[in-house]
């Protein structure tokens, strides 16, 4: 341990960094609110996990050098790219269809639905590990944290730390956001929250699709 604590100077500003990104919302976040207000407490913490996952997903393949394997093979990339931006376009549409509903029809419409935990699960990891920024911004966090040539235990300690706050966070939305307070308030604006969501949503795609990577 004490050959580790010679990184933590290192570790410190890029887990800073890290959180700072992780509270901003973004599709995931969403995708966790959303599923937490409108489908109860399960459905939130099986979403958070998801995306837990595909945040671990992309962790592992910035630490293995994976990113610089998709920089070279930039086709690859590309297809990722359009798979995320679609999917996030098909996201913001079962938004608009969900705000276009009564509050009724919409409750009869998911009690009949029955999504599974892996259902929810996979939601959550499709919504992150499509998104090939992210495997760039945990680039960014390790080259910032770790100095060139940094051992292995450096680089487990990094990934570590993030991602158990990562895993602590999602799931916190997850509790908070089932409350019946926030069930309350989703109610009494169901349609605004929805449009709102699938405008982020939207708006997310396009410029997913659109960017250059």
């Amino acid at each position: 341990m004490s050959d580790l604590s010679t990184y933590l100077d290192y570790i410190w500003p890029a887990y800073i960094a890290y959180l700072i990104a992780l509270v901003t919302p973004g599709p995931a976040n969403f995708a966790i609110m959303g599923a937490a207000i409108s489908q109860g407490r399960r459905a939130g913490l099986m979403m958070a996990l998801g995306v837990f996952c595909g945040s671990l997903t992309w962790a592992c393949a910035a630490a293995l050098g994976l990113a610089t394997l998709l920089r070279t093979y930039a086709l690859a990339l590309e297809v990722v790219k359009v798979i995320g931006g679609l999917y996030l376009l098909f996201l913001a549409w079962k938004a608009l269809k969900a705000a276009r509903k009564s509050t009724l029809d919409l409750t009869m419409t998911e009690a009949s639905a029955q999504h599974s935990g892996i259902q929810l699960w996979l939601r959550g990891y499709a919504i992150h590990v499509t998104n090939p920024k992210a495997v760039f911004a945990w680039l960014a966090i390790i080259s910032l944290g770790l100095p060139p040539n940094a051992p292995g235990p450096a680089v487990a300690l990094m990934v570590g730390i993030c991602c158990s706050s990562s895993l602590v966070i999602f799931s916190g939305y997850a509790l908070i956001f089932s409350t019946r307070r926030a069930l309350t308030a989703y109610l009494s604006a169901r349609r605004w929250i929805e449009i709102t969501m699938a405008a982020f949503y939207g708006l997310a795609g396009v410029k997913l699709l659109t960017s250059r990577i």
